[in-house]
Parts: structure tokens; sequence; C-alpha cells
């Protein structure tokens, strides 16, 4: 059942509420007034069962998830520093000052399982809305980057260990007595394929690299010889990932890289510094003159970017047709897209060489299109740097769209909250110039009646 924050003005005699504690003028006070919170209320409200215990209130997990990812905390770290500062608990709609967790971190994976994609896409929403002229932004700027998992660098010899690992801690639970576990000797062979481009030591490393794949196979057969048929059918996912690891070469398609995250995904984005990144390719939509974000669409697969541009375009579209915007009616995408030129309503525009009969007017025009679309490179840069896409901690495919979809919240939510402390800045500097120029001219005034005198 949904549990409901409570609203009310009555004071309580032993603790004074947060409004009475706070300063009404900090960003993040201003920021939780302007977040429709009524609104993320209703849009999440059919989620949850008519009956049953009272969950966490919508407003305290989206906010505290919103904050995990404007200040790059974790699912622990959050909780413990919202219990230290006052203003994250004023902005999840807390009245009295708390000394406690309002739930426990456990929850945070169970409300991202409830909502899943569809509903963080709402989240989205919600900071979109707090941009009026975004929802109606009529040209957008695309772009793809890949978002790592949170897995270690993969190689075969690794992959051939954790399967030996494996298998033991299957064979461990299940009672079953292997003819052999292997421990010295996987040891004794890990030991051996170290340095292995080195000329005097590279025979002997893949002998080892050999043997390990040998034992690692010779594992997953007894396993499947001497579980009985029932507890076999819960471990079949299990060893056929196994076999299916052991049978791939090195040049083979749609390779297995993590056994704990198999959606992962090698992708080759042309970095000098990085030349393959391992996880899932995301698709970045972002308004040309706001540099608001308004779409983050996932792909687990290694899609030709030309390809995300239509998913891309079609989420963007849910997502401002959520808030009461519309569609954009053009979209600039770079060289990598080559191909697509009308996306159903929305023209795509790609960086070529000037038609033979452009107007001058037509080429500055179209210069300063795509000059400005390289704005979305700092943009991806902050939103994976500041707020937790440039590794993804997050289980599953879902776990992917959904990391995607709060870091571009972040974004949005940040934008806003500087735009909120430069503007309380101003307003100080006014007040100081003011405060300045009087006190300059009462000192004039002194200086001239003494001069009189």
């Amino acid at each position: 059942m949904l549990g409901k924050t409570t609203h009310t003005d009555q004071l309580d005699a032993f603790r004074p509420p947060l409004k009475q504690l706070l300063s009404m003028d900090h960003q993040l006070v201003q920021l939780a007034e302007e977040v429709d919170w009524e609104w993320i209320e209703d849009q999440l409200a059919s989620y949850y069962a008519k009956s049953g215990r009272p969950s966490v209130p919508i407003r305290t997990m989206v906010g505290m998830l919103l904050l995990k990812h404007l200040f790059n905390e974790s699912d622990e770290s959050v909780l413990d520093r919202w219990v230290e500062n006052p203003y994250w608990q004023y902005f999840t709609g807390e009245q009295f000052f708390q000394h406690q967790a309002p739930f426990d971190s456990t929850d945070f994976p169970k409300f991202r399982r409830r909502i899943r994609e569809e509903g963080m896409e709402k989240v989205l929403a919600l900071t979109v809305k707090l941009y009026p002229e975004a929802e109606q932004e009529k040209e957008v700027q695309i772009d793809t980057t890949v978002q790592e998992k949170a897995i270690t660098f993969p190689t075969d010899t690794k992959l051939y260990k954790k399967i030996i690992e494996k298998c033991r801690a299957i064979a461990q639970q299940e009672g079953i007595q292997l003819r052999q576990s292997y421990r010295r000797t996987l040891k004794m062979l890990m030991l051996a394929q170290r340095n292995g481009q080195h000329p005097k030591r590279r025979k002997k490393a893949s002998a080892a690299r050999r043997k390990i794949r040998t034992i690692a196979g010779r594992l997953v057969r007894e396993l499947n010889r001497k579980l009985s048929v029932p507890i076999k059918h819960f471990y079949e996912e299990q060893l056929a990932l196994f076999q299916r690891v052991l049978q791939q070469r090195r040049h083979d398609k749609n390779k297995i890289y993590s056994l704990h995250a198999p959606e992962v995904c090698c992708i080759a984005k042309g970095k000098e510094h990085k030349p393959y990144e391992f996880g899932s390719k995301v698709a970045m939509v972002r308004g040309a003159n706001s540099g608001v974000i308004t779409g983050m669409a996932n792909f687990n697969t290694n899609l030709y970017d030309g390809h995300t541009l239509e998913p891309a375009l079609t989420q963007s579209e849910r997502i401002r047709t959520t808030v009461g915007g519309n569609r954009p009616k053009a979209a600039v995408v770079d060289r990598g897209c080559k191909g697509r030129k009308q996306i159903k309503d929305t023209r795509i525009y790609i960086p070529a060489a000037p038609a033979k009969n452009a107007s001058p007017y037509q080429k500055r025009k179209a210069r300063k299109r795509f000059r400005q679309r390289a704005g979305i490179e700092p943009t991806i840069g902050h939103v994976k740097h500041d707020h937790r896409m440039n590794r993804n901690f997050l289980q599953g495919s879902v776990g992917d769209a959904i990391n995607a979809l709060l870091a571009a919240s972040a974004f949005n939510l940040k934008k806003r909250y500087n735009q909120i402390r430069k503007t309380l800045t101003g307003k100080v500097r006014i007040i100081f110039d003011i405060f300045y120029q009087g006190l300059s001219r009462m000192l004039h005034l002194r200086t001239k009646l003494l001069l009189q005198i």
C-alpha cells in the first residue's frame, strides 16, 4: 500500500520545525519548493497495491534517489549524509529534524524494481517540468556514449577461473564430492600464466591458460553428471552460461564478458586512451538552446548509432508529452549517424559539405548549428563523472536503463540548482552595492560639512 507524507502546520512543543532552523534562501530549499512533488506522487501511485502495509512515501524515495545521483553518493552513504544534513531532510519532505534514516538501504533496489524503466522516465519528466521552455523546444541534439558496467577487465583466463570457483561452490552447497578440487593446481597455473607477453614466458603461460580452460570444462561436465535432475534444473541456466563461455573463441560475436553481468557488450568508440569499453550504449537527447536532457535511451546491444535515433526520439517524445510538450521538429547529430534524413516528423541534420547553391546566410546558420552540437560532449562528461553514469553498479539491463535515467535527472536538477545559486549570489551583490554606495555618499557629505566648518 502506498505510504503518504504527513502535511501539517501544527507545532511540536519539544521540536522546532525545519522551517525555523533553515535558511529559506538556500538552493535546496528553493529547489524543493519548485519541484512538483504532487505530480510525481500521482504518476507513480499506480505501481502500488490498494491494501497492505504502508510503504515509504514516494516523495521520500524519489527525493533520496535524486540526492544520491545529484551528489554522487551510494545507497548506503546517501542515508548517512541525510541524517547529518537538515537541508536534505527538508528536500525529501520532512517537517522536523530526524535522527535516524527513514528506511534501510535495501529499500532502494526494491523501489527500482517496482517502478522499473517506465517509472524512471516519469522521474526524468519531473525534472524537465522545471524548464517550461524545454518542453516545447523544436530542435534537439543527440549523441551516444558508453555506460560502463562495474566489472573487471575481461580476459578468458579470469572467466575460466571464476567458472572453477563457482563449480566448487555449487558442489559444496549440494554436497557433491568432486574427484579433484584443483585448489593448489589452479593457484600455480595462475602464477604461471602471468606476464605471458614476455618472450621467455610466452610458451609456459600459453600452456597454463589452456590447462585452466581444461580444468574448467572438466568440472562443468562433472557437475552435469552428478547433479540430480530436479537440482540440475535449478542450475540449468548457470551451467549453460559456463558452457557458452568455454566454447567461445577470440573472434566470435556476442561473447560473454562477465558471469554476473552477461548482458555487457564490448563497444569501441574510437578513443585513443580507451579503445574498448564494456557496458551498454546510451543515446542522449539534449535541448539545443536550453541544454536540458529530455531523453536517455539505453541499449544492451552494440547498435549502429543511426539505429539508436528512432528509439531515442520516441522516448524523448514520450517524456515531453507527459509534461505537456511535443515531439522535436529537428535533431542534430554527428557523422556517425549517416543514412538517416527523416524520422517521422523529425528532420535529421548531419554535418556535410554545403550545397553549391547555398547562400552565405544558410552556410553560417549550418555552421552555427553543428558547432553548437559539440556542446553535448561536455554534458555527457558531467553526467558520467558527476552523476554516477561513469560506472554502473545496478544489476541487469533494467539497472542500466534506470541508472542512465537517474543520471540525466540529476543533471537537470543540478542545472537548476546552479541557476538558483547564481540568482541568490546576484541578490547579495546588489544589496552590498546599495549599501556601499550609501556609505560612500554619507562619508562624502560628512567630509563636505567638515570642510565648510
